[in-house]
């Protein structure tokens, strides 16, 4: 019997890399590679990367000097190992990567990944295989039905990819140059998938997209979905008990959305929704396409529909041009949403995008003094509504053992964590808990009523959730 190949995957930056990650395993199980946490053990390794953030490639190419050394190791072993580069760092690089890094076998990207067989047979070959071309044709449809020893590997909560792409072109964003234009999977297969899953134990899916609430995808009927559409259908798969979805822009949230967190239990009532900025001068900058006064009125929209809806968001502090009296705005504007939690970051320029053109910058120690002012008062927000938890009771889906022994934890409505001592009995059931105190940002409770046993038949039954 010939003995398994051994696979070690490192991702960077967001939730879609580690569905990707996920797809990536579910592709080369076939051809005997089984996962380990060892690079140096591996006998392909694969650099799953993001664009995002300042400095992604330098990170990548610092890794990849440390996975020469490993690979030439190997060689003097007398084992074979591959490298390959995936993700929006091998999109937006392609071929520069093994001029400048010899050492990597193979360069893919994010619509490739299904190519991953056939690329190592060409590396195998003294091939530099590269494959980093925007498909014609749908680039979901390669997505199989996922193995269910694979499946129960997730655990209770899993990503799912409803969407791809995105059409906005903000100005400081590469996704449309490394993820491509917007496209969206039929709703047959995201329904297979989701079934799947809970029918292994799954009870949580977070849908995923680049701009996942510009959702389209081609619904049974052969009409066009929208996201509203879609979570009313998933609602209906029984053993799914909590929905979630991200990330949301501002201008594609549309009725059907606004009320299927009206109607739907199973959504949870937390959003992420990046604004950026406060001042509409600088949203104008950014290709925001909406103003503050916008964004307001869509978060009015979703409180109208569910009053114990909470939100987070996305904020870049120092864009090119800003002054005092536009991060002003971005103050003021957190302080009138009032958010569970937020992300905040400093400007980077991406290579290739138009706001990496603007030469008026803002100076790096002014850009410091800002992001911690508005982080102070991020934390301060995300701080009153954790403490707000203390004494009452909030349902949990209890997801693993916590680091401290007899400890459980699982994720609130919000996604806080929640500890309780119990059995482990508890993983993937839903159940309240009343909140006693506060952990830094956990919170700290006991059980509000006892766990119901775990069968067949409670497992594929709906779960009311109340936040």
């Amino acid at each position: 019997m010939t003995p398994p190949r051994k696979l070690h995957i490192k991702s960077y930056g967001c939730q879609m890399n580690v569905y990707d990650a996920q797809r990536m395993v579910d592709t080369l199980q076939p051809e005997g590679f089984v996962e380990t946490a060892s690079a140096e053990d591996a006998d392909l390794v694969i650099l799953n990367t993001c664009h995002i953030r300042e400095k992604a490639s330098e990170k990548v190419y610092s890794e990849l000097g440390r996975l020469r050394l490993a690979k030439d190791e190997a060689a003097r072993g007398g084992r074979t190992m591959r490298i390959a580069v995936a993700g929006c760092v091998a999109q937006a690089e392609g071929e520069e990567i093994v001029a400048r890094a010899p050492v990597v076998d193979i360069v893919v990207g994010p619509q490739s990944y299904h190519h991953l067989p056939d690329l190592l047979k060409r590396a195998g070959g003294g091939e530099r295989a590269i494959a980093t071309e925007f498909p014609a044709d749908d680039k979901f449809g390669y997505l199989a039905k996922p193995k269910p020893e694979t499946i129960r590997a997730r655990g209770v909560s899993a990503f799912v990819t409803v969407q791809e792409g995105c059409d906005k072109f903000c100005t400081f964003c590469v996704v449309p140059y490394t993820r491509g234009s917007e496209m969206s999977r039929p709703v047959g297969r995201i329904v297979d998938e989701i079934r799947d899953l809970t029918e292994n134990g799954v009870r949580e899916i977070t849908l995923i997209g680049q701009n996942v609430n510009a959702y389209h995808g081609e619904g049974p009927d052969g009409r066009s979905w929208t996201l509203g559409r879609l979570l009313y259908r998933l609602a209906e798969i029984p053993g799914l008990a909590r929905i979630r979805y991200s990330t949301s822009h501002p201008n594609d949230v549309d009725d059907s959305l606004i009320a299927a967190h009206r109607d739907l239990p199973a959504l949870m009532p937390f959003i992420h929704l990046p604004v950026q900025s406060g001042s509409d001068r600088i949203l104008a900058a950014m290709n925001r396409k909406h103003r503050a006064i916008d964004y307001h009125k869509v978060i009015d929209r979703f409180r109208a529909a569910r009053q114990d809806i909470a939100f987070s968001s996305d904020f870049i502090v120092g864009f090119p041009g800003e002054t005092e009296e536009d991060f002003r705005a971005t103050l003021a504007l957190v302080a009138q949403i009032g958010y569970a939690a937020a992300y905040s970051f400093k400007y980077s320029p991406r290579p290739g995008t138009p706001a990496a053109e603007i030469r008026e910058t803002v100076s790096l120690s002014e850009m410091d003094a800002r992001l911690e002012r508005l982080q102070a008062l991020i934390d301060s927000q995300q701080s009153a509504f954790n403490k707000a938890a203390i004494g009452t009771v909030v349902d949990v889906l209890f997801e693993r053992p916590a680091r401290n022994p007899g400890q459980i934890v699982g994720r609130t409505a919000y996604l806080q964590p929640a500890h309780v001592m119990a059995s482990p009995d508890i993983i993937g059931q839903v159940l309240p808990i009343r909140i006693d105190s506060l952990e830094r940002y956990s919170l700290l409770g006991e059980l509000a009523s006892p766990a119901a046993p775990q069968n067949t038949q409670a497992a594929a039954s709906p779960v009311i959730i109340g936040a």
